[in-house]
């Protein structure tokens, strides 16, 4: 039995009786500096040049799959200002598409397949803002993939991840943690590794979703960091005749992200040190290092140990490479897993002692359906939030940085009708509607999630995902607050409008200057723009010259 600390059983036991739900995201990246697309985490590398053919590969078999979108179509949701150069523009600025490849062609069926994944970082789904088929990752396809090559390919398939399964830290992330964690036991992952996200949590939190009561189906694991001292450092995985050894480690330079006392580290060549001997003492044919580290430390740890023949690591920004690296000096190769858990990598083994490897880098594209049993895991994770409510979540409303209120797109309208008029035809009027009932995924409302809502109603702060005071509540608290309106980019009007109808006494100077301050200059819009139209949930907003284009939809000036 494994041993559970007598201070995790509460929450154990809350968990328990809730049958904790889960969810999705609509997640917004990072923050990122004004005037700058948001940077993925992790950027301390560059990653290595790559010389890829097309990554737009085709249906695994034919007949048994969707055929896979060669050039997939732009689609938009009705929270996005939808131009005509959305397709124009950017099909005229992008290159031509490179034909599609099939996967694993001229692949026999390996005797065993690794399924590789991590750096999920909260992207329990891709944003839909500008429309699915234009994004990769998510649960739902890394589920179906997996499914097919399972099912379908009839392939021995052991599933292993490198960890960093949220970003961010409170409740929310918490929730999204343990909505990971149960999708990784439907999906049968065998060894998932920690990274520094996941270990900023809260212990007992963390605890309670990666804990088993049989220790041999305790997944999550690494050689130099344990939860409570109770999380096993190794596994030996034995499948398709083969034995496989795996590990984890927390590169040293990651530490410093991670203010946890209730994490107990080692140094990693030190907690390596302490496994190898246990690994290479039960013979396997493979030994598997799964590495949350920079692109350079794992490299390093390869070289110290060199019986770990494949290295699976989490450094590195942007794509994975095409192709494994082979680790100078060693006979061990090297898998990326990207970023945003928009990749999945499959190393097909061969040969009686694994002796042989191929490698297939395969882009979680929306030729993977969505799957039932995601999609309620999904549902689960919204009906939680919805439960727990901003005040359960930690949400409080802060002040607005100029001390101003909001007033809501329709009072604006009573003077400035004109440009009230083109709002309202514009996909910013009813937003907040998109989230109530998505064009796509119908099935799971998100206008709980504050990583959703924030971009998709008046008066929240993008970054921080919490509403300011006045800002939007809920549909029926605050209704004149639904939609993306004339104060997201404005600012707050109340001010504005008291002076302007007398219930302030004001000098004239006074209520010129409350008008120039609502005044937002043509040449600053665009940086207003992208906190919520950033690289992430609007692409081709950041295509050159998207901007006049999209600003010809919602052209407005001044009062009528």
């Amino acid at each position: 039995m494994l041993t559970i600390p007598v201070r995790t059983l509460p929450a154990i036991l809350a968990l328990v009786s809730l049958s904790l739900p889960l969810f999705i995201g609509c997640e917004k990246p990072q923050p990122s500096q004004p005037g700058e697309p948001p940077k993925p985490k992790g950027t301390e590398e560059k990653p290595p040049a790559e010389t890829s053919p097309a990554e737009t590969p085709s249906a695994m078999d034919k007949g048994t799959t969707p055929p896979p979108a060669l050039n997939p179509p732009l689609n938009q949701t009705p929270a996005e200002t939808k131009t005509p150069a959305e397709t124009e523009t950017t099909e005229a600025a992008d290159p031509p598409p490179l034909p599609a490849r099939e996967l694993f062609a001229g692949w026999e069926k390996p005797r065993l397949a690794l399924f590789l994944t991590g750096e999920q970082h909260g992207y329990i789904e891709p944003c839909g803002c500008t429309g699915l088929t234009n994004q990769k990752g998510g649960l739902n396809r890394r589920f179906t993939f997996l499914n097919q090559l399972r099912k379908d390919k009839g392939w021995d398939v052991v599933a292993l991840d490198a960890g960093n399964q949220v970003r961010r830290f409170g409740r929310q992330a918490e929730i999204k943690f343990q909505t990971t964690a149960n999708a990784i036991k439907q999906m049968d992952y065998e060894v998932i590794t920690f990274g520094p996200d996941d270990l900023r949590l809260s212990v007992d939190e963390v605890f309670v979703a990666v804990a088993d009561e049989d220790p041999e189906k305790t997944r999550f694991m690494a050689a130099n960091a344990s939860l409570l001292g109770v999380t096993p450092s190794y596994r030996i995985i034995e499948q398709g005749g083969l034995k496989i050894g795996v590990t984890g480690v927390f590169g040293d330079r990651r530490r410093d992200q991670v203010s946890n006392n209730e994490v107990e580290f080692q140094g990693a060549v030190e907690g390596l040190e302490a496994v190898w001997p246990e690994l290479e003492a039960a013979k396997c044919d493979l030994y598997v290092l799964l590495a949350s580290a920079s692109l350079e430390e794992s490299r390093e740890y390869a070289r110290k140990f060199p019986g770990f023949r494949l290295i699976v690591t989490a450094g590195g920004v942007g794509e994975p490479t095409l192709e494994m690296e082979k680790i100078e000096g060693t006979d061990a190769e090297m898998v990326q897993v990207g970023v945003k858990g928009m990749f999945a990598g499959v190393v097909g083994l061969y040969g009686d002692q694994a002796q042989e490897m191929k490698y297939e880098r395969v882009p979680l594209d929306s030729r993977f359906p969505d799957s039932d049993e995601m999609m309620q895991l999904l549902a689960n994770y919204q009906q939680q939030l919805e439960a727990l409510g901003w005040d359960g979540l930690g949400i409080k409303p802060i002040e607005h940085p100029t001390g101003r209120e909001f007033v809501g797109s329709n009072k604006c309208g009573e003077c400035h009708s004109t440009a009230f008029e083109i709002w309202e035809n514009t996909p910013h009027s009813h937003a907040t509607q998109t989230l109530v009932h998505p064009p796509e995924r119908y099935e799971v409302a998100r206008h709980f999630d504050p990583e959703c809502i924030a971009c998709h109603v008046v008066g929240w702060n993008q970054s921080q995902y919490v509403p300011y005071k006045s800002g939007y509540l809920s549909l029926e608290e605050t209704p004149l607050m639904q939609g993306v309106g004339c104060e997201n980019c404005h600012g707050p009007g109340a001010t504005h409008v008291a002076a302007e109808e007398g219930e302030l006494m004001l000098s004239d100077e006074e209520i010129t200057k409350l008008r120039q301050d609502m005044v937002l200059p043509l040449d600053a819009a665009r940086q207003t723009c992208i906190k919520c139209h950033d690289i992430d949930n609007s692409p081709d907003f950041h295509v050159k010259g998207a901007f006049d284009e999209y600003w010809e939809q919602v052209e407005h000036y001044g009062k009528d």
